[in-house]
C-alpha cells in the first residue's frame, strides 16, 4: 500500500490521466442523453406538425365534400321547386279551364231550359195577337172583356221582355235564312229582290239565340211579259188552215 501511494505521489501525470479517464465516460453519457432527448423532442415536434397537417388536409377534404353535397342538394331542391311551380301553374290553368267550362255548361243548360219554356209560351202570345186583330168589340161589355185579356197579354209580353226575349221586325230587311223562313214569294217591282215584304208569323230571339224563325213573304222580280207582236207572230203558225 505504501508503495502504491508513493507511486501516485511520484507520478502525478498518471493520476491526472486516471482522473481524466474516470470523468470522460460520464460526460459522454450525459451528452448522449441530451442528444437523445433533443432528437425525441424534434421527433415529437415533427410528429405533431405532421399530425396537424394531416388533420388540416382531412378537414379541408371534409369541407370540400360537404360543400359539394350542399351544392348538389341545392340544385336538387331548385329542380324540385321548379317542377312544383310548373305543376302548380298547370293545375291552376286546368282548374280555371274546368271552372269556365262548368260555368258555360251551366249557362247553356239554363238557356236551353229557358228557351224551351218560352217557346211553349209563344203560342199563347200568338193567340192573344190574333184575338186583338180579329175580334172587334161591338158594345161596352165586349170592350171590357177585350181590355181585360189584352191587359193579360201586355203583362205576358212585358215578362218575356224582362227575360231577354225580343220580337223580330224583319219588314223591309234582306232575307236572312238564319232568322227568317220564306213561306211565300211575291213578284213585284216595289221592293228589291230578296226583301222581306211581310211577316206572316212573328219570330223571336233570346239574346243571340233564335227562339223561333219569322215566317215571311219575300219579294221576287216580275217575269218579263210577252209582247202582243210576239204573240201574233206565234199564232199564225198554230192557226194556219193549210197545216
Amino acid at each position: 500500500m505504501i508503495e502504491e501511494q508513493n507511486q501516485l505521489e511520484t507520478n502525478p501525470e498518471s493520476l491526472e490521466k486516471t482522473s481524466a479517464l474516470d470523468v470522460e465516460p460520464g460526460n459522454e453519457t450525459g451528452e448522449s442523453e441530451a442528444n437523445t432527448s433533443e432528437m425525441q423532442a424534434n421527433a415529437t415536434t415533427e410528429t405533431s406538425a405532421s399530425a396537424q397537417t394531416t388533420e388540416q388536409l382531412e378537414a379541408a377534404q371534409t369541407i370540400a365534400t360537404l360543400t359539394q353535397e350542399v351544392e348538389s342538394l341545392k340544385q336538387q331542391l331548385e329542380q324540385q321547386t321548379d317542377g312544383l311551380k310548373k305543376r302548380y301553374i298547370s293545375l291552376a290553368a286546368e282548374f280555371d279551364n274546368f271552372r269556365k267550362r262548368t260555368q258555360k255548361e251551366k249557362e247553356d243548360l239554363e238557356t236551353q231550359v229557358k228557351c224551351k219554356t218560352i217557346t211553349e209560351l209563344l203560342a199563347v202570345v200568338d193567340n192573344f195577337e190574333r184575338a186583338r186583330v180579329q175580334l172587334k168589340p161591338a158594345n161596352d161589355g165586349e170592350m171590357a172583356i177585350h181590355k181585360s185579356y189584352q191587359s193579360v197579354y201586355k203583362y205576358l209580353v212585358d215578362s218575356l221582355k224582362r227575360l231577354g226575349v225580343s220580337a223580330m221586325r224583319p219588314e223591309g230587311q234582306p232575307f236572312d235564312p238564319a232568322y227568317h223562313e220564306a213561306m211565300l214569294r211575291e213578284y213585284t217591282d216595289e221592293y228589291p229582290e230578296g226583301t222581306v215584304i211581310e211577316q206572316l208569323v212573328r219570330g223571336y230571339t233570346l239574346g243571340d239565340q233564335v227562339l223561333r224563325h219569322a215566317m215571311v213573304k219575300v219579294a221576287a222580280p216580275k217575269e218579263p211579259s210577252v209582247s202582243s207582236q210576239e204573240e201574233q207572230s206565234e199564232q199564225p203558225q198554230t192557226n194556219n188552215p193549210a197545216n
